[in-house]
């Protein structure tokens, strides 16, 4: 019954969306409707699996674009991947101290609430660390609320973009034997991956498949405009029905922790931005995209609907998650090590 009212409300804010001809309204509208009824405590639920599935779909799309051609251009991305390292350094040393002195959070949160990894995995490793789950999944959920709400507002006024990309061709219009590749693709990859304990299975697992599908020469075009538009629904979806259950102190400190560390961090993504488009290291919707510490799923999303590089986009988020998933425990218990020394 609650999954039948997330689907009843995410369709109604799907139709208003498209109603009003407003931007991405298999994205926003679902989100905005489910974020709405959910701080309203509106009795609803994710849907669990299905969701998870919806992600195979853009990991197909992404290794769907892993070509040759992706390949000669990774010594030119080197530059800017180099810069993935200082932008998650600094993004560390801003928002930790932020969490700290201006919201009161408690060490080992305030470390696991500044780092832009997984949503996900930074509640797990932040949980294992004694960090509060709780505000770790209101902070990140937040993070991924307002990067994607953002995002193509920057897009618009500050580079010019159009979201206006066509998302693909539609099934019928594919041949069958790609779609079937894409299918066996996005399902053993997300499964293969989750057996052998990949982070972002159900992205990275398709991808890494696809990819090789692609390089293979079996797939040549990524996969349908009804599957693109599916996925964006249940993200939408998930991305709204994070805040089920959201109190009202914890709207006023922790949401609003959230929201404003976010703005921060759209200042220091808007900075590397210039830096790269400066450099001549990549052009300012690739290079934006790139460095928004939003969700990668999220990302890949309005990399499609701007018409962006996907594989610079994608290849930039992917260092981002694996220097943060690698580097975060260690760092954390560095950090922690050295604060117990000075007391």
């Amino acid at each position: 019954m609650q999954r039948s009212v997330t689907l009843i409300l995410a369709m109604l804010g799907t139709a208003v969306f498209w109603a009003l001809n407003l931007p991405l309204p298999f994205l926003f509208g679902p989100m905005s409707a489910c974020l709405i009824a959910a701080l309203a405590h509106a009795p609803m639920r994710d849907f669990g699996q299905i969701s998870v599935a919806s992600r195979t779909i853009l990991g197909v799309a992404v290794g769907a674009s892993i070509t040759p051609s992706l390949f000669a251009e990774l010594p030119k991305m080197a530059a800017s991947l180099l810069l993935i390292p200082v932008f998650i350094l600094l993004i560390a040393m801003v928002g930790v101290p932020f969490f700290r002195k201006f919201w009161g959070f408690d060490k080992k949160t305030a470390f696991f609430a500044a780092m832009p990894g997984g949503f996900q995995d930074m509640v797990i490793f932040g949980a294992e660390a004694g960090a509060n789950p709780r505000t770790l999944s209101l902070i990140h959920g937040t993070r991924v609320l307002i990067i994607v709400t953002l995002a193509p507002l920057f897009l618009t006024l500050f580079y010019d973009a159009e979201l206006t990309n066509p998302l693909g061709e539609p099934a019928s219009a594919l041949p069958l034997h790609e779609l079937i590749l894409m299918a066996i693709a996005a399902f053993v990859g997300w499964k293969g991956g989750e057996k052998i304990g990949l982070f972002g299975a159900s992205i990275l697992g398709p991808l890494i498949l696809t990819a090789a599908l692609s390089l293979g020469d079996f797939i040549h075009t990524r996969p349908p405009r009804e599957a693109i538009l599916f996925a964006q629904f249940f993200i939408g979806c998930g991305i709204g029905v994070k805040f089920v259950g959201v109190t009202w102190s914890e709207l006023k400190r922790v949401v609003a922790a959230g929201f404003t560390y976010v703005i921060l961090l759209a200042v220091l993504a808007a900075a590397f931005t210039a830096v790269v488009t400066a450099l001549g290291l990549g052009r300012p919707v690739e290079a934006f995209l790139a460095f928004a510490p939003g969700g990668q799923a999220e990302m890949t999303v309005l990399a499609i609907v701007s018409g962006a590089d996907l594989g610079y986009v994608v290849t930039h988020h992917l260092a981002r998650i694996v220097v943060v998933i690698i580097g975060a425990p260690i760092a954390a218990n560095l950090l922690l090590r050295w604060s117990k020394s000075r007391e």
